[in-house]
Formats: structure tokens, C-alpha cells, sequence
């Protein structure tokens, strides 16, 4: 069952702003991170040792994205997936907005950073709820036929809101001293959050909930505890999903905030020229990503997504060469060409995902799959990087460590079905045998979330 055109184009309007705004306020804090908190945050440390703890706040978010995924997850499977995303939503903006109004070290000392994890923290539990939501409702709308495409909109939220975040943080270093933008000039684009929270509640208020979902309420077939049975019946989509998304955020944030800290840091360039590169290449993702997300409803999922995980581990050993050239033309076709493939494989990478669960568990499944890699790959990716390069002190040690992660997202692949052709309508194969095996043929058949009982077993696993 498919929603209205009309409404479906809403759906992924809704889901577009959101998780738009929610990527927003979190690379907000990315970018920070590297160029402000270390100064701020973390003024008594060397600016090795300063940056280096600012990236750890960082990656305190990545920590409370599985879990916020299994909170929101759980309420989006039993509750609905529209009621969850207005309060993660919320979530987001309300700690975004809270972190422009912290004092620094020198006004409150250790409190200062210490509250700066907290709200880094909540900041993780809300998009740890958002993305698996956003997906969902636009891959449960609509023709099946285009469900990469559909759902690959969520995914343009990433450039959407790196571009937002950073464009601003740009004006605003630009447009003031460098005292006057470390006083109080990074401030306004986190604050600015609670202004544009409301935006994104008032568009998605008025979408309707997904109609796969509604017809497992009206089945009675919805699960009361989503996680564990998906842990006990999708354990091989769990880590086809884990392992699949490893690579994709290794790549990812070597790409977009490792070059920040590697060009101001090593290389001793303006952090304009960082900024302006990755801000090319993110302003082409918005329209590459829909664009790999069809062509995945074309060829396939896996063969899209291979593509940019081949291209991606070809690049990253021409990359770090373009850096060093010092040229500003040269560092930014080595971001702009590190990001078309990266969105060759993020495109793609929200319908195989979700399409690897079924419609009663897939808001839990999706979300603790997709968060859980979070913490291996984008968490430690800059981290490793940069104490990489300080052991070895050459960047070809930063490229294997990424030849290694898409190694593994390569894994994932290669365990999962093609996903394109699956009907969602029907309960994933091990899903319908694991219940079959508990309690009978009729609770195997309750299982289908949507789908005839008598109609053959089509899913992820067939």
C-alpha cells in the first residue's frame, strides 16, 4: 500500500528539512570542535593535545546515537514513526541550541567542557532516533519502484546541513576579528537552531503516518519488544548493515573533518581553504545523492554502493597528494571527487539498510544497525587519523586505515541480497521461520506486516 503522489512528495519534504536541520546543528558542533572548542574549551592544553579532546567531545554523540536509536527506535515501532520524529526533532534543536549559550573554560573552568559532552551527548540520542524515522517514512511511501530514490532524501540532509552549518560559520569568521568570532561570533549559528527547530516541527505535523505502518497497527502485528526480536530474528542484517556502513563513515569524515585539521594543522593553510573545498563538494552531493539513490533502483543496491566503495579506496591515495600541493584548486577536486564517491554509496545506502527488515521492526533494526557503526567508523575516523599521522607522520598510513574500513563495508555487501525487488509488505524469511518455530504456522503468518499468509516468503533472506 502507497500513499498519495501528493502526500508522498511531502513525506520526503518533511523528512528532507528535518533531518536537514538535525545534520545542521550536528556538524555545527564538527566543525567547531575543530576550529573553535579547542581554544575555548580546552585553552590549558597544547593545541595538539586541545584538538585531540575536542574531537573526543565529539565523538561522544557518536556513543548516544545507538542508543537514542534504540529508544526512538522502539517508540517508532510501537508508537509510530511520525509521533518520534517531532520529538527528536525537539531533542536536536533544544541541546543545539543550549551549547551557544555555554560559558567558556576561562568563566566556569572544567564545567565548561563537562557540559559541553552533555549536550554533545543529547545531540546523539536525538539524531540517533531521527535518521532510522526519516528514512522509513520515505521509503514506506510511495512506489515501490523508486524506493532508493525516495529514501536517498533523507540522505541529502547531510550536505544540506554541512553546507548550512559551515556556510554560516564561514560568514561569521569572515565577517568579524578572530577575537570577536572566538568571543561570541560562533555562537549565533547554534543559537540561530531554535528559530529553524520550529520550521522543520511545522512541516512535519502535517504529514501523515507511514501506511505500512498503520496497516500493522491495524493487524495487531506490532511487536512489543521490536529490539529483541530483532536481535533474535535479523541477527545476519544487523551485521550486513554494521559492517556496510563502517566504511562509508571512515571515508566520510577523513574527507570532511580530518582535511580541517590536517590543512590548518600540518600543511599550516587558512581554514577557508578546508572549508570552501568541502563546501564545493557537499554543494554537488545534494543533487548526486538523489542521483545514486535512482540509479540503485535501476541496477540494483549493492552495485551502486560497491561502485563508490571501489572508487573511494582508489581516491583516498590521491587525495592527501592534492592536499599537499597547497593549491586551493588542486584541495578542492580532492574533495569534490572524494565526495561524488562518497555519494555513490550513501545514496543507495538508506534502502538497502531499511529494506533488510521488516515493517515491524525495521524503525529498531535500521537504527541500531545504521548507529552502532557510528561509534567504529565516523567517532574514531578523525581521531585514528589524526594519531596516525603523528606516529608515522606520513599520510599513507590515514589511507590504508580507510582502504581497511571500506574492506570491511565490502564485507557487508557481499553478505546481504540484492534488496531492490523486496516487498515490503512481507515479513523477512528468518523472521516468519523464527516465529514458525516458537509458536506455530498462524504466529508466523502474524508476523508478515502486511503481507497474505499464504503468499510466498519474500524478503532479505529468501
Amino acid at each position: 500500500m502507497a500513499g498519495s503522489t501528493q502526500q508522498t512528495r511531502r513525506v520526503i519534504l518533511a523528512s528532507l528539512i528535518g533531518t536537514s536541520l538535525e545534520w545542521y546543528d550536528f556538524f555545527l558542533y564538527t566543525t567547531a570542535a575543530t576550529l573553535v572548542f579547542p581554544k575555548l574549551f580546552f585553552p590549558s592544553l597544547d593545541p595538539f593535545t586541545a584538538t585531540l579532546a575536542s574531537l573526543t567531545t565529539n565523538a561522544v554523540a557518536f556513543v548516544a546515537r545507538p542508543l537514542g536509536g534504540v529508544v526512538f527506535g522502539h517508540f517508532g515501532d510501537r508508537v509510530g514513526r511520525k509521533t518520534v520524529l517531532v520529538v527528536t526533532l525537539l531533542v536536536m534543536g533544544v541541546s543545539t541550541f543550549l551549547i551557544g549559550l555555554l560559558p567558556g573554560y576561562a568563566s566556569v573552568g572544567v564545567l565548561a567542557p563537562l557540559l559541553l559532552a552533555v549536550l554533545r551527548f543529547v545531540q546523539g540520542l536525538g539524531l540517533g532516533g531521527e535518521w532510522g524515522g526519516a528514512v522509513i517514512m520515505s521509503l514506506e511511501h510511495g512506489d515501490g519502484r523508486r524506493r532508493g530514490f525516495n529514501a536517498s532524501w533523507p540522505q541529502v540532509g547531510v550536505p544540506a546541513g554541512y553546507v548550512l552549518a559551515t556556510g554560516l560559520l564561514t560568514v561569521m569568521s569572515f565577517a568579524m576579528s578572530d577575537e570577536a568570532f572566538l568571543s561570541w561570533g560562533w555562537r549565533v549559528p547554534f543559537l540561530l537552531s531554535g528559530v529553524l527547530v520550529f520550521v522543520g516541527l511545522w512541516v512535519r505535523v502535517k504529514i501523515t503516518e507511514s501506511p505500512l505502518f498503520a496497516e500493522v497497527q491495524q493487524r495487531g502485528a506490532k511487536a512489543r519488544m521490536p529490539l529483541v526480536e530483532v536481535l533474535r530474528t535479523h541477527p545476519r542484517a544487523l551485521l550486513s548493515a554494521f559492517t556496510a556502513r563502517i566504511g562509508v563513515d571512515v571515508a566520510f569524515y577523513t574527507f570532511t573533518a580530518y582535511i580541517i585539521v590536517y590543512l590548518t594543522g600540518v600543511l599550516e593553510l587558512p581554514r577557508s581553504y578546508a572549508l570552501n573545498a568541502v563546501l564545493i563538494g557537499s554543494a554537488l552531493q545534494l543533487a548526486l545523492i538523489p542521483a545514486a539513490g535512482a540509479l540503485s533502483d535501476r541496477y540494483g543496491r549493492r552495485p551502486v554502493y560497491l561502485a563508490g566503495v571501489v572508487a573511494a579506496a582508489v581516491w583516498v591515495f590521491a587525495f592527501f597528494p592534492l592536499l599537499d600541493t597547497k593549491s586551493f584548486p588542486l584541495i578542492a577536486l580532492a574533495a569534490v571527487v572524494a565526495l561524488v564517491t562518497h555519494a555513490l554509496m550513501y545514496g543507495p545506502q538508506a534502502a538497502f539498510i531499511a529494506e533488510l527488515f521488516s515493517t515491524r521492526l525495521r524503525y529498531s533494526g535500521a537504527s541500531m544497525g545504521y548507529q552502532v557503526a557510528g561509534i567504529v567508523g565516523g567517532a574514531l575516523a578523525p581521531i585514528i587519523a589524526l594519531q596516525l599521522f603523528e606516529s608515522y607522520r606520513t599520510t599513507v598510513a590515514v589511507s590504508i586505515y580507510v582502504v581497511a574500513a571500506l574492506a570491511i563495508t565490502t564485507v557487508g555487501l557481499a553478505i546481504a541480497p540484492e534488496t531492490r525487488d523486496l516487498d515490503l509488505a512481507e515479513a523477512a524469511p528468518e523472521t516468519a521461520s523464527a516465529t514458525a518455530s516458537t509458536n506455530g504456522p498462524e504466529a508466523a503468518s502474524q508476523a508478515a506486516s502486511g503481507g497474505s499468509p499464504k503468499s510466498p516468503p519474500v524478503g532479505p533472506f529468501a
